[in-house]
């Protein structure tokens, strides 16, 4: 298993960054989309997920990790209902839409399965102390080997 030191290492917010990347493409930077309340809420929540993930990680506690990543699920929640609307008003085709759908859908799976590997660690977080002593110890004896 890959060792996680940074945000941009979690699969969920690097595909979270190519969801927002592709809702630009598709939807904001099209100059024939002149729903723009829609567009202005499609790419706040969109920027919302890969933003949650992002500052749950840098608080540094499990508790709260998990509390920012469940607000990243709920977002990226309200991105797959958006698109069904700029599907609906002829925005998205088929294949637009069936992209971004079950690029969202894959991102709330790894979300799930990462919030629930943090209710079950042991691991409360690096910004205590001991547990913080205990990783550089055996990130030290790894080094070594």
């Amino acid at each position: 298993m890959a060792t996680i030191t940074k945000f941009e290492d979690l699969k969920s917010w690097q595909l979270s960054r190519e969801l927002c990347l592709l809702i630009s493409e598709k939807l904001i930077n099209d100059s024939t989309v002149k729903d723009y309340e829609l567009i202005n809420q499609i790419n706040r929540s969109s920027g919302s997920v890969m933003d949650n993930i992002a500052e749950g990680f840098e608080r540094n506690g499990n508790r709260e990790f998990n509390q920012f990543l469940s607000i990243a699920k709920a977002s990226c929640g309200e991105v797959r209902s958006q698109l069904y609307r700029a599907k609906d008003r002829s925005y998205l085709s088929e294949d637009e839409f069936q992209e971004l759908h079950d690029l969202t859908l894959e991102i709330s799976k790894l979300i799930a399965g990462f919030m629930n590997y943090l209710k079950n660690s042991d691991f409360r977080g690096s910004k205590f102390s001991r547990e913080r002593e205990k990783i550089e110890l055996k990130t030290k004896n790894v080094e070594l080997k």
